[in-house]
């Protein structure tokens, strides 16, 4: 919105997430009990739980009931799943009982989302804000992936939980092309939704920096065998998602590249704000090229790689 519209808004990330676990309940009853539901998702979720539902402002729909200043959803989730479970034990599949069900749950711990707002003087719906307000194309963005267990070159699924939908679209390019294609698109002014592991030693929450240790790997030796064998035998998971915003080009001359991470997760968010980074870490592009497994962006800004694709 800000890149091309000029227009700094704040959307409501917990109203996407609100629908997105109605689609989870909805294909978790559709599927007799044979799919995903949990916490979590992926970064390409965002476009297609919009183009399904549209947006809200943060100010019409925060998700904070109760004075609450922070989000933390474990008696929720516990909630849900615990009647989705019971659900499947009875074999009770109603799928507009059960989502019903979930969406009252939902409506007692972070409320009833609009279904009408204003802005500006004007009533948007969810949707008519999405497409009037926002001017936001849920199809302009793609989800651009780096796996050797997949061909190359070739649209495919990430085999991963959180892609509890199964999502096909994935475009899989080689290592050194997905750098390429982050680095063009950052240095071009798009930010990124990227996600990974972060469950590494070289992940400091204390110097809010994350790079790969040489006792780990020396940096000469990380390649795309490095990348899938680690994913292979789960030492790189798909645990976080973040935005990646900024660079830091060719750092003190050594060739390499550092990047500003925004991050949203509770430990970035609850430590209080006394500390001017909050929120944000530089990631060493050994770090990413290892760790980070996919990312989304608009795809404009990755037209040359799209090209390449059948």
């Amino acid at each position: 919105m800000l890149r091309q519209h000029g227009k700094k808004v704040e959307i409501s990330e917990i109203y996407s997430a609100y629908c997105e676990y109605i689609e989870k309940a909805r294909r978790f009853i559709e599927k007799r009990g044979n799919s995903e539901f949990s916490e979590g998702s992926e970064g390409n979720a965002l476009a297609r739980v919009m183009k399904m539902y549209g947006a809200v402002p943060e100010e019409a729909y925060s998700g904070l009931t109760d004075g609450r200043k922070y989000h933390s959803h474990a008696k929720m989730v516990e909630e849900m799943t615990a009647f989705l479970k019971s659900m499947k034990v009875s074999d009770a599949w109603n799928v507009e009982y059960g989502i019903a069900t979930i969406k009252s749950i939902m409506n007692h711990y972070i409320g009833v989302p609009p279904t009408e707002f204003k802005v500006e003087g004007k009533i948007y719906t969810p949707e008519t804000y999405l497409k009037e307000y926002l001017k936001i194309n849920p199809d302009d963005f793609v989800e651009i992936l780096s796996y050797k267990q997949e061909p190359y070159w070739q649209q495919v699924e990430y085999k991963v939980t959180d892609n509890w939908w199964h999502n096909k679209d994935y475009y899989n390019v080689p290592l050194n092309d997905y750098m390429d294609a982050l680095k063009k698109a950052i240095k071009s002014g798009y930010s990124l939704s990227i996600g990974g592991d972060v469950s590494e030693s070289g992940f400091s929450r204390e110097t809010n920096c994350a790079l790969i240790p040489d006792y780990d790997m020396p940096s000469a030796y990380i390649n795309e065998d490095a990348l899938q064998f680690r994913f292979s035998n789960e030492a790189t998971t798909d645990d976080h998602g973040m935005q990646l915003i900024g660079y830091l080009e060719n750092y003190k001359g050594l060739g390499k590249d550092w990047f500003l991470i925004k991050d949203s997760s509770s430990g970035s968010r609850n430590v209080g704000q006394s500390n001017p980074d909050f929120g944000y870490y530089f990631f060493h592009e050994d770090y990413i090229k290892l760790k980070m497994m996919g990312f989304t962006v608009h795809k404009d800004a990755v037209k040359g790689l799209l090209e390449k694709f059948k």
